[in-house]
């Protein structure tokens, strides 16, 4: 089993070590450790007890797991040349770390006051309520004092927040009319840059560096040859990066730790003075398997295993340390027996440090809501002299004139943006074209190329660009342009975004507001890719904010909701834009103005679960929002006029649903139509039915109106597969009719 290589593996660095003649002995701690380099040996020496410490810390993870109290065994043997990188960097650097980066994190913090790193480890390999990054919900490397930020990703999804952290760090400075030379390091392995989201990230990287955008981005490649039992072809990490376009190649032997030094160094000092991506790629060698549960001999022979074993990194600097005279051989073997008895003693404690027990603790990073920070930030307002010089004599509040949709967003947008110096709006096509509908015309000409720029045509970049902004202290509202292209990147938002608050335990986040347009009803145009009507993606991502504007004051007011609870909570929100309502004018009869209104004033904002009520009417509550509430209120105008007495909810908010707030007015009627224009199996109809059943004892009969679970297909054909007005009509007539039938059963007596 791969779990019986962990004695052969530490008995051969003893042997090793044991049998290695010892030299006679230095102690001029500030000389190179080897002639032909600049790297000192106290350094080396210094470098050398991270990788012990890590190699410790893997043995001592898979030795708490056979007790039960280890769950994590995904360790960084033979990589521990990565420690190099560390040398190299700065405070202000920011770091994402591949799960194999355990020598780089213990060397960062042995080297830099503060963080306990090995013992932070260990709390986390025991889920302890006290691990100070993720607070027992992961193992991750992490640190808020080091900078460096928690991954979970296996797939390399990590490197388009790299990217747009990189590029972040330099814009804030012009921002804020200063210089940076920090600079943002991503580690990865070799399997996972092949991923569909690690090349984007770097090919994102290469496309902005091209356009002379600064990309200090470092890419640390950590190549041991496999990806769990799939080998990475000889030679493919080097010939699919060396001549990538606008991406510096660095390469070194992470076998040996001067080699690996030297690259770091000269990689770091490329990316740093050139801001500049470059692509460091490490050799390394994999030992003890993918995990703690693998058994390696499955598809790899035993001369293959301990083929790699006789190349352990540790081997290589003993080596180093012996020859020169710098440690002999018995204090080596002491340095590792002092080291396992300092862990093996620390891991006793962390064992019996306090575990997470609470469902609400576990969550609690996810939602975090602050009525008054939203408030504030959301309802903050430049002053009346950057208003007047945007907007010109005449602010938009002031103007008699009503609005549609689209016009009062864009308004919207430009405060906000006046509002927070810090706001950047980015996307396809959103600075000189104003967007594909125009939500952004002009924002780039009264704020500037800085702050409203078009991206490459990438989901994935946009969203990591995103995310970088906020690691960098700014509030990104980026543009995905269509909702159905956001599948192409929904992991950016789950698995990245999303997860930040969760295993930092709040301590960082990923504020943004991701405006989609979206939905369905363009008469007939686009197809299934421009009208999609399905959010279950969204909904499903712990702890998002989802609001849907249908009313135009509605759209500036929530915006303004979504930028307080991102910046003000650290929040990922999303405003889901209904396309079809952008221009919308009319309401009941052509001519009528009955869907435009005033742009509300600039402080105003709309609370998180607030939602909207038409009439009070006591027969038939209708639920609904965006284009369905358009319809629903076309359709109760109707109803009322045959005598039924309506009243008309805008849910507003998708994520979470507000059916607490409906609760009531479904009681007063007693009946509930709930009126979801997507798809059957992708919207909020079930969940609102479900909430408003359970929440009223049954007293509330409900009933819903769906579109089909299909892709919108062109043309008329469209109006087949979603939902229309007579459909709502005919399902409110069937649910008073059951009220009627069930009034008029005989009462039934029982003997």
């Amino acid at each position: 089993m791969a779990f019986s290589r962990m004695a052969a593996v530490e008995r051969q660095l003893r042997d090793f070590v044991t049998s290695r003649p010892p030299q006679p002995p230095r102690s001029d701690w500030s000389s190179a450790v080897r002639p032909g380099t600049e790297l000192r040996a106290r350094d080396a020496l210094r470098l050398f007890e991270a990788q012990l410490q890590s190699r410790l810390l893997d043995l001592i993870a898979r030795e708490l797991k056979a007790t039960g109290d280890s769950f994590y065994t995904i360790g960084s043997s033979g990589h521990e040349g990565n420690a190099a990188v560390a040398d190299a960097l700065e405070p202000g650097d920011l770091c994402f770390l591949h799960y194999r980066s355990g020598a780089l994190f213990c060397a960062l913090a042995d080297a830099r006051p503060g963080p306990e790193g090995a013992f932070d480890v260990l709390l986390g390999l025991v889920a302890s309520l006290d691990e100070p990054i993720a607070g027992g919900r992961h193992k991750v490397f992490g640190s808020v004092p080091l900078g460096i930020l928690p991954q979970t990703s296996t797939i390399a999804s990590h490197i388009p927040k790299a990217v747009g952290t990189a590029i972040a760090l330099d814009r804030r400075a012009r921002l804020q009319r200063h210089r940076t030379s920090a600079i943002a390091v991503c580690s990865f392995g070799d399997a996972s840059s092949n991923h569909a989201t690690a090349q984007a990230g770097l090919n994102a990287a290469a496309w902005a560096t091209y356009q002379r955008v600064p990309v200090p981005c470092l890419f640390v490649c950590e190549d041991n040859g496999l990806g769990i039992s799939v080998r990475t072809p000889s030679g493919w990490v080097a010939t699919a990066n060396r001549d990538r376009p606008g991406i510096e190649y660095f390469s070194g032997d992470g076998l040996d730790l001067v080699s690996a030094w030297e690259a770091a160094r000269a990689a770091v000092r490329w990316v740093r003075t050139q801001r500049r991506p470059a692509f460091l790629h490490l050799r390394t060698v994999r030992l003890l398997g993918h995990a703690g549960s693998d058994v390696e001999q499955l598809y790899r022979t035993q001369e293959e295993i301990v083929a790699d074993e006789a190349l352990d990194p540790l081997l290589a600097s003993a080596a180093l340390l012996i020859d020169g005279g710098w440690m002999q051989p018995d204090e080596i073997l002491s340095l590792i027996d002092e080291l396992r008895a300092r862990l093996e003693a620390l891991a006793r404690e962390a064992v019996g440090r306090p575990k997470l027990t609470h469902r609400a603790e576990i969550v609690a990073p996810l939602f975090r809501h602050d009525p008054s920070a939203i408030e504030a930030s959301g309802g903050a307002v430049a002053s009346p002299e950057a208003r007047h010089a945007a907007f010109g004599v005449t602010l938009p509040e002031h103007e008699e004139r009503p609005r549609h949709l689209a016009m009062q967003l864009n308004r919207a947008l430009l405060d906000v943006m006046l509002a927070h110096p810090g706001a950047l709006v980015f996307g396809e096509d959103v600075a000189r074209k104003g967007g594909v509908y125009h939500v952004t015309a002009g924002l780039s000409e009264a704020l500037g190329v800085g702050r409203v720029f078009n991206t490459l045509l990438d989901e994935t970049s946009i969203l990591g660009l995103a995310m970088g902004a906020g690691h960098a202290g700014l509030l990104a509202i980026p543009e995905i342009q269509y909702l159905a292209y956001l599948m192409n990147a929904i992991d950016q938002l789950r698995g990245e975004a999303g997860s930040m608050q969760f295993f930092s335990r709040g301590q960082l986040a990923n504020p943004m507001v991701v405006r989609i347009a979206g939905l369905a009803y363009q008469r007939g145009f686009g197809g299934h890719f421009h009208n999609d009507n399905g959010i279950a993606a969204l909904r499903e991502i712990p702890g998002i904010l989802v609001g849907c504007p249908a009313r135009p004051g509605d759209g500036a007011r929530m915006l303004r909701t979504l930028v307080g609870a991102a910046e003000g909570c650290g929040r990922l929100c999303v405003l889901l834009e209904p396309i079809a309502l952008y221009m919308m004018k009319d309401l009941h009869e052509p001519g009528d103005g009955g869907w435009l209104e005033p742009y509300p004033a600039p402080d105003q904002i709309l609370p998180v679960g607030e939602i909207g009520v038409t009439g009070d009417g006591t027969d038939l509550c209708i639920a609904s929002y965006a284009n369905g509430l358009w319809m629903s209120l076309r359709v109760a105008r109707r109803l009322e006029a045959e005598g039924v007495r309506c009243r008309v909810v805008d849910l507003r908010w998708l994520q979470p649903v507000p059916t607490a707030a409906l609760l009531p007015h479904a009681e007063a009627t007693g009946h509930l139509l709930v009126v979801d224009e997507c798809r059957a199996s992708s919207g909020v109809a079930d969940t609102v039915v479900a909430d408003i059943s359970e929440a009223s004892g049954g007293r509330v009969r409900t009933a819903r109106v769906v579109g089909a679970d299909s892709y919108i297909p062109l043309g008329a054909a469209a109006d087949r597969v979603l939902v229309q007005e007579a459909e709502i009509e005919q399902a409110a007539h069937r649910l008073l009719q059951r009220r009627v039938q069930e009034s008029a059963r005989p009462m039934e007596v029982r003997p």
